[in-house]
């Protein structure tokens, strides 16, 4: 089967939209499939063409941003090319370019698949919410010519303003989550580069500097903290500086990150690559995700983290909550509430071990072979339909 998969950004970009699709192409290539990428060329420094990993990947040239999005005068050409190719095409939203997209899979009676990943909320102002509200209409167009529209739970596709719009053609799929092994050397290793003081206990936050992350409400729940666990410290994975359209609130923040930093009570760790993140989350005590809306439409890092045996607190947002609800592998806060999160980070750190499932309970629940093998067989079923 020859696939087409269609997003703004891709790797070496990090989200977890684009670790999704990173995840979802490498499997298929590995289930000998021949899988295309066609997204951005927002890097000069990226190639326009390459194979990585048995994926091959095509990047439009950008002519200027608008916010976080890319204008790309020659995509519709590259779109009706690589489409004319392709047995199915893998539509992966908040995008611009997915309604044409998804009209061309229309024309040409190709299975059409869309993926919604989050809702795209876009900094304050008049010309963002301009911005917002065409995507949104794009968005629109993009779910009507789509023979299927795939959520990663009920919850969240319950609770999109988007999502149910298209309940008859709603496709529950798992989100894909691996992580490589790693050995105790390599745990011990990371603890003497990022935590040589043995502070305890250690709070991590694997996520982009970015304003819908929440950040801000850690830092405020953090004095709590600390009165009852005076040397606790947090590391940060994820990137911290130059995040698109985020450096006025990286400003915002600094100044009481700079004192934590200083403190040796906050480290940040940058983008780290997979074996990297297996040897981060063992040397946690409890990972958090205090996200703020519906961007964030689940949370990979919690499932990660848990098949590591560290639990997890998160916001009580649609889909955000799913992995502890399903798993039973942490607390769930009040959304932007410091205090909240403070109240549901100690009680973790308090009875640590009865949040702690076993790893095969979580992998069973939540694998990349089970998403891949799920959007294979309904790739099958649409294209048996068609």
């Amino acid at each position: 089967m020859r696939v087409l998969i269609v997003l703004t950004y891709y790797r070496p970009h990090t989200s977890g939209l684009t670790i999704y699709a990173e995840r979802l192409a490498k499997g298929l290539a590995r289930r000998g499939h021949t899988v295309t990428i066609l997204t951005s060329h927002y890097d000069r420094y990226l190639a326009h063409h390459e194979k990585l990993d048995g994926v091959q990947i095509v990047r439009a040239p950008v002519l200027f941003r608008i916010s976080k999005g890319v204008i790309m005068p020659t995509f519709g050409f590259l779109a009706w090319k690589r489409a004319a190719q392709a047995d199915v095409l893998s539509l992966h939203l908040p995008q611009f370019d997915a309604a044409g997209v998804a009209l061309r899979g229309r024309l040409m009676k190709k299975p059409t698949v869309l993926t919604y990943h989050c809702d795209l909320q876009l900094p304050a102002g008049r010309f963002n919410r301009f911005v917002n509200g065409v995507v949104n209409v794009m968005n629109h167009l993009a779910g009507k010519f789509s023979h299927k529209v795939v959520a990663y739970t009920q919850d969240f596709a319950e609770h999109s303003p988007f999502l149910q719009k298209f309940s008859d053609k709603l496709h529950i799929i798992p989100p894909p989550v691996e992580l490589p092994p790693m050995t105790p050397s390599g745990v011990a290793a990371f603890a003497k580069m990022h935590n040589p003081g043995r502070a305890h206990p250690v709070i991590g936050m694997a996520a982009r500097l970015a304003s819908e992350k929440g950040v801000e409400v850690l830092l405020k729940a953090f004095p709590r903290i600390l009165e009852r666990y005076p040397h606790a410290r947090i590391l940060f994975a994820g990137q911290y500086k130059n995040v698109l359209a985020e450096e006025a609130y990286a400003r915002k923040l600094e100044p009481l990150i700079r004192r934590y930093e200083d403190a040796d009570q906050w480290e940040f760790l940058g983008v780290l690559d997979p074996v990297q993140m297996a040897a981060f989350y063992p040397n946690l005590d409890v990972l958090v995700v205090p996200s703020l809306n519906s961007t964030e439409s689940f949370g990979l890092v919690q499932v990660e983290a848990m098949l590591c045996g560290v639990p997890c607190v998160a916001s009580d947002l649609p889909g955000v909550r799913q992995p502890i609800l399903q798993t039973g592998m942490g607390e769930i806060a009040p959304i932007g509430d410091a205090a909240g999160l403070a109240e549901a980070i100690l009680k973790v750190l308090d009875r640590r071990s009865a949040y702690i499932r076993p790893r095969e309970e979580i992998a069973a629940r939540f694998s990349t072979e089970r998403t891949v093998l799920e959007y294979e067989t309904l790739f099958e079923q649409l294209q048996a339909a068609l």
